[in-house]
């Protein structure tokens, strides 16, 4: 159920005394009004509305919705969006987020107030998604446009664009084609009406003409601006992923809380030692819990002294670094196995300093229950009370600080406080171990462990485990059991085919897995020609959608026919791309990565506790949060906090979090960066409503992933 947000009006002494927060600095009287960082997203329950809310809650930039369906919420009037602060005018709103050009009846009072309050305080609109018509700067599309689906289509962004608020995008922006039986993106191109002051930002072919057609531009009238979207998208489409960035920029005039980046992290997992394969004939893995009793024999996968100088080739062709997740019983076994040699670590250890190295136990024994695996699945072994048997501390303290002391010994450039146990053990997993083994708390407090490693599949939601704080890791859909392309595909098949193709049946029992086949893959091609390119947009879609969470592999998959390669290059590859070289993937360390979880969980919660004030009076920006709360904001290039310069440079901005002490920070933004500037009185009126078009709804949920190009 949607939240509707009531705003209440409150002098600024008023609402810090409410909060408990200190007062800030008087400002001059520029006599420019104050503008509040915060955007109203005013909702019809549609998915590009969504979709927007969706980007800015991500970002942690502050937003009020108002769900049009919802017969009680506050109607939208000049009290509403604005009043007058200490003797300053104070719009309430930095932006103003519309579902189409005019979502009210004709004749509304509410639109009437929302443009007025736009011309007045020079805020502009959004209309997330709207019928081509001129009322909204265009030619409707039956003149010489069009209007249908785009799945597929291959827009580009205009030169204007690229000067503006999408420069980050250096190439296409491909739409999405999923499904054949799900149209994805209607979308209605059309070029500027006669003498409208329209500029295309992002736009398209017209079918069977040499026009392009706006998909995204902006209307300027009235003394008013508004983007005007002609497509329609949800929050998961890589399209809109693309061009959401460019969208809260330009409403905001890149000056607003929050900050956001494309973020791209892998970890291969047990590092020295090997992985036992897959058996094509038993449908099981030799060596694993999986295959019971003598069934089969094991057949380990290792990595080679040729496969980490590949590995290293392929970082430095990149400018990417792995997290090398390592087992030193690996070694150790193999050094007893042959007379004490051990090609792979002597040359992974040559190399350290090209990887990142994060502790995973000395032997990956698993640190939970004690595993009864005389069935399948396995159970956890119980005393005659019927307790559960747990892995002791003394267990626990000996897989973490042995492989630590191995780890030194050999010059591995390690962080302490960074720990992944092996399969994630020690941690609940459901349904056969509910809850966490309660001496994983007291062995991560022994050894100074502050970051833990969790699954995201079953452990989504940052925690904390004793002294430290789980870091969420996305599994690749690369199994670990294999090292070659033939193996992959014969366990997918039987993971996601049905039980009369041969398969296990997992679709059957859960419909809503979405790597589902309706039939079985060519083991020759099938991993190049559907698994592959499934794997690269499911994790280019986590990169853009600022989401810092690591993805995490297998050595196994770096030895033999090398299969992470060519999934790591698509979302590498296809990254590079579409962005500028100003807008980088940022590939942080674990550690690196929860800080930055953690730091969002405690903003998320400021802002949603009404403990941030944040608003721009000209060329100034004060925001004053709780103490001990890191702020994020994004600003443009230039600016100063303080008297030094602000933030780093990412997407032709400045972003970055500020340490604060409750005390407010005052930001001062270049000369370049001036205010819009605003409209003296408060007459003005609104765009009278076309007749009400029916534009036809787009796909509200992530339509699952199908491999095409």
């Amino acid at each position: 159920m949607k939240r509707t947000i009531r705003t209440t009006a409150l002098t600024v002494g008023a609402l810090l005394a409410a909060l408990g927060l200190q007062a800030g600095p008087a400002e001059a009287d520029t006599g420019a009004p104050r503008v509040d960082l915060r955007v109203l997203v005013v909702s019809d329950g549609g998915p590009a509305t969504d979709a927007i809310a969706a980007e800015l809650a991500t970002a942690g930039t502050p937003y009020t919705e108002v769900d049009l369906t919802d017969s009680g919420r506050p109607a939208i009037d000049a009290g509403f969006l604005a009043d007058t602060v200490d003797g300053r005018p104070r719009a309430k709103f930095q932006a103003v987020v519309l579902p189409n050009d005019n979502p009210f009846a004709a004749g509304s009072t509410e639109m009437a107030a929302l443009a007025a309050y736009e011309k007045t305080y020079a805020i502009p609109q959004v209309d997330a998604y709207t019928y081509a018509r001129p009322q909204a700067g265009l030619q409707v599309p039956t003149l010489g446009g069009y209007s249908g689906s785009i799945d597929g289509v291959r827009a580009q962004v205009t030169a204007a664009g690229r000067a503006g608020a999408f420069g980050y995008l250096d190439g296409p922006v491909p739409f999405e084609d999923n499904s054949p039986t799900v149209g994805e993106s209607y979308a209605y191109l059309s070029t500027p009406a006669p003498g409208a002051d329209f500029t295309p930002y992002v736009q398209a072919p017209v079918p069977g003409t040499a026009r392009q057609g706006s998909l995204v531009g902006e209307y300027r009238h009235d003394g008013r601006r508004e983007l005007v979207v002609t497509f329609v998208y949800n929050q998961y489409q890589q399209q809109f992923r693309l061009l959401a960035r460019g969208i809260v920029e330009w409403m905001t005039g890149g000056v607003h809380l929050g900050a956001a980046r494309n973020y791209f992290a892998v970890h291969v997992d047990d590092v020295f030692a090997a992985d036992d394969r897959w058996d094509t004939r038993l449908n099981c893995t030799p060596g694993d819990v999986d295959c019971t009793g003598d069934a089969g024999t094991p057949s380990p996968i290792r990595m080679t002294p040729a496969d980490v100088d590949h590995a290293t080739a392929w970082q430095n062709s990149h400018r990417f670094t792995l997290d090398l997740v390592y087992n030193g019983a690996g070694s150790v076994d193999q050094r007893e196995d042959n007379n004490g040699v051990d090609l792979l670590a002597d040359k992974l250890i040559a190399d350290r300093n090209q990887f990142r190295w994060i502790n995973h136990t000395y032997t990956h024994a698993y640190l939970g229950c004690e595993q009864n695996v005389t069935v399948v699945p396995w159970t956890c072994a119980t005393h005659a009370d019927g307790s559960t048997k747990w892995v002791s501390r003394t267990t626990l303290d000996h897989e973490i600080a042995t492989n630590r002391v191995w780890g030194r010994l050999a010059g591995l450039p390690l962080h302490d406080d960074e720990l992944v146990t092996g399969e994630h053990s020690g941690l609940k997993i459901l349904p056969q171990q509910p809850a966490d083994n309660p001496n994983l708390a007291l062995a991560l407090a022994d050894n100074g462990i502050a970051w833990l490693a969790s699954d995201n599949s079953r452990d989504p939601e940052q925690r904390r485990i004793g002294p430290a704080t789980t870091v969420s890791r996305y599994p690749m859909n690369i199994f670990y059991n294999a090292g070659r392309a033939a193996e992959q595909v014969d366990e997918y098949n039987w993971l996601y085919t049905s039980r009369a193709q041969g398969g296990s049946g997992i679709c059957e029992d859960n419909p809503e897995t979405t790597t589902c086949l309706d039939a079985p893959l060519d083991t020759a091609t099938g991993y190049g020609d559907h698994i592959v390119p499934l794997e690269t947009r499911i994790a280019l879609g986590h990169v853009l959608a600022n989401d810092p969470k690591p993805h995490f592999i297998h050595q196994s998959n770096l030895a033999e026919d090398r299969i992470a390669y060519p999934v790591l290059d698509g979302v590498l590859n296809g990254y590079d791309a579409l962005f500028a070289d100003d807008t980088p993937v940022v590939n942080l360390r674990m550690k690196d990565i929860g800080v930055e979880l953690q730091r969002r969980a405690a903003w998320k919660t400021a802002v949603r506790d009404g403990r941030v004030t944040a608003y721009r009076i000209g060329g100034t920006v004060i925001v004053q949060g709780p103490d001990g709360t890191a702020v994020p904001a994004t600003l443009p290039t230039g600016t100063t906090l303080g008297g030094s310069a602000f933030g780093s440079a990412y997407a032709g901005a400045v972003s970055g979090w500020t340490a604060s002490d409750g005390a407010a920070l005052t930001y001062t933004l270049p000369s370049s960066a001036a205010a819009p500037a605003a409209t003296t009185g408060t007459a003005a009126a609104a765009t009278s409503p076309a007749p009400r078009t029916r534009v036809p709804a787009g796909a509200a949920e992530q339509v699952p992933y199908t491999p095409d190009s």
